[in-house]
């Protein structure tokens, strides 16, 4: 089977085709801008060169007759209409009702209506795609794949806040986690990596990009994550704070004559390494040259990155009790082997050595621990579209 795999962003759309069989990318590709000008579709069939063709781009309905037409036209095409068998779709929240993916139906539909108020930027944007496929490609089963899925086997110790009961009970505010796609196979992928039964280990699972996450995988299940009730949660990241104090919100309003419209803004997107580096970069790879060159604001950035890392996969060993393997993955975890020597030069306390040599890796599959760690040190590049699409097969087949 062929299966298509869209993430819809507000103003982009992501996509790629994947044949079930082989699990080969038949062609992926990413369209930008839509609803603003300079809008295009950018795409890469196998085997072939990038393709770019700008083109207005007025609403989602018209991205994904752009992507059919790519993957479909004479010129550099790669299947006929009929032979997508699926799609699958990433939804960013399904709330506490959807514990695993889901073929969507109009009750599905309505359940990702019902919280698109946890996820008011995301949700609304997954739901045009979903509709748009729908029109696109009628009677073409589709399947909603939710990140935060994977991380409803948190106990509920873990996922309250302490707030009135009530609030949760009325108003669903708990934690969520998100990057479940992500976390659920990188600690799977560990576990075929290790030779092992994933229900045999405990894994922590470092997923260290623009947004980051880490997560405490217990035989296989989700105990723990560092995002919360919205992706703010947790680790400092690109441009968010991750954890803050919330009295910090009235404080900056009173003195900045500020609304909760702006501070969330600067919470959200001006914050994270971007703001402590004094707004040098959110990119990683911006901090790390300017790290490496003595900028005061690039090291006091990545430090505090590297440092809540650090908290966090201590409290998830104290949380399992004991780790297997830590698994570092996403575009900073991947690629990035000076983040990484800062993280785990200090895991000495469980045991934990890093292999200088292997750490040098950049995105491919690696041990990077020493011969005499006791703990097993891991990078695992994820892939989110293929877990996608390996769900969607399952369920359509």
């Amino acid at each position: 089977m062929k299966v298509l795999v869209i993430n819809c962003g507000s103003s982009s759309l992501k996509f790629q085709l994947i044949d079930s069989d082989s699990e080969a990318v038949i062609c992926k590709g990413l369209c930008e801008r839509i609803g603003i000008d300079g809008s295009q579709i950018v795409y890469t069939p196998s085997g072939k060169d990038k393709i770019t063709k700008v083109t207005p781009m007025p609403d989602h309905n018209r991205a994904i007759e752009l992507v059919i037409e790519a993957l479909t036209n004479k010129e550099d095409g790669v299947v006929s209409l009929d032979e997508i068998g699926a799609v699958g779709h990433r939804i960013v929240h399904g709330g506490e009702k959807f514990t695993k993916s889901v073929v969507i139906t109009d009750e599905v539909i309505k359940a990702i209506e019902e919280v698109s108020d946890l996820a008011p930027l995301h949700n609304p944007a997954n739901l045009i795609g979903i509709r748009a496929c729908q029109k696109a490609m009628p009677g073409v089963p589709m399947v909603a794949v939710f990140d935060t899925a994977f991380h409803q086997t948190m106990p509920q110790e873990a996922y309250l806040y302490g707030l009135p009961y009530s609030y949760y009970e009325k108003y669903g505010i708990r934690r969520y986690g998100f990057h479940g796609t992500s976390h659920s196979y990188v600690s799977k992928r560990a576990a075929e990596i290790l030779g092992k039964d994933a229900k045999d280990l405990n894994i922590i699972v470092c997923h260290l990009g623009n947004g980051a996450s880490v997560s405490a995988v217990k035989g296989g299940e989700c105990v723990d994550t560092s995002m919360g009730l919205t992706p703010l949660e947790g680790l400092i990241m690109g441009t968010r704070t991750g954890d803050i104090d919330p009295s910090v919100v009235e404080f900056i309003m009173k003195k900045e004559n500020s609304t909760v419209a702006d501070v969330t803004n600067l919470l959200n997107k001006k914050s994270g390494v971007f703001g402590l580096s004094d707004e040098l970069s959110s990119d990683f790879r911006d901090l790390e040259d300017a790290y490496v060159k003595g900028h005061a604001g690039a090291k006091r950035a990545v430090d505090a990155f590297a440092y809540r890392v650090l908290k966090y996969i201590g409290a998830y060993v104290a949380a399992m009790g004991s780790v297997d393997a830590i698994c570092f993955t996403a575009g900073v975890g991947e690629n990035s082997g000076f983040v990484r020597k800062l993280i785990c030069e200090r895991l000495s306390f469980i045991g934990a050595t890093l292999n200088e040599e292997a750490n040098k890796v950049r995105g491919k599959e690696q041990i990077i621990s020493g011969d005499d760690s006791k703990v097993t040190l891991m990078v695992v590049p994820t892939n989110e579209e293929l877990a996608i699409a390996r769900d969607t097969y399952a369920l359509c087949k």
